[in-house]
């Protein structure tokens, strides 16, 4: 029949334009907002089954984050600020793609140059978030962040600096728990060997 699919289409057009009222709220409080925000709500909506109003009520609703989420990239410190896990080697700025990280190599009293960098740059308009300077980074100092609400009015505000970029290792964990967990383990099993060479070596 001639224009049967139409049909078809526009029957299921309306059929989830009244479940999204009828399966959100009770028909007798279709004029309440009372749930429209409600947590529980957004997880139903959200389901793989999710029926009702499936748009997320920004800002006042945000959709869960996976933890392989990735964003502008983070150095993480283990105690201070001032002490990252970060040496400066410049690894990650010689791999980055777009060529979005500048390093600059701390110095001593003395004016040698130190495992530690002075100043450190990304330039968020130019990254592309692909995660390459984790991923090279021999000492785990750089991960990437979750953080995407980072609208500015001004340009050079998104030329984050070591004072923007630094976290701490519980910021890490937090956000990413199952990679620190592995971490974790990576480093006490090294731990171990290490200890156990030393034994069967004295």
């Amino acid at each position: 029949m001639f224009g049967r699919g139409l049909l078809k289409g526009l029957s299921i057009t309306m059929r989830h334009f009244i479940e999204s009222y009828y399966y959100d709220r009770n028909p007798l409080r279709w004029f309440s907002l009372k749930g429209r925000y409600d947590q529980e709500w957004l997880e139903k909506r959200q389901a793989v089954d999710g029926r009702g109003i499936f748009t997320i009520q920004y800002p006042e609703q945000k959709r869960q984050i996976t933890e392989n989420f990735r964003f502008i990239p983070m150095l993480v410190y283990e105690e201070t600020p001032e002490d990252p896990r970060c040496t400066a080697c410049g690894i990650c700025a010689r791999v980055c793609p777009p060529q979005c990280i500048w390093i600059e190599r701390g110095t001593d009293d003395k004016g040698r140059p130190k495992a530690q960098p002075a100043g450190f740059w990304i330039d968020a308009t130019i990254c592309m978030s692909c995660g390459f300077c984790a991923e090279f980074c021999p000492f785990d100092a750089i991960k990437m962040d979750h953080d995407y609400e980072i609208a500015v009015y001004e340009r050079q505000e998104l030329l984050f600096d070591l004072e923007k970029l630094r976290r701490p290792t519980t910021y890490h964990a937090q956000i990413h728990p199952r990679a620190w967990q592995e971490e974790q383990r990576a480093k006490a099993e090294k731990e171990a060997k290490k200890k156990a060479d030393k034994d069967q070596a004295g």
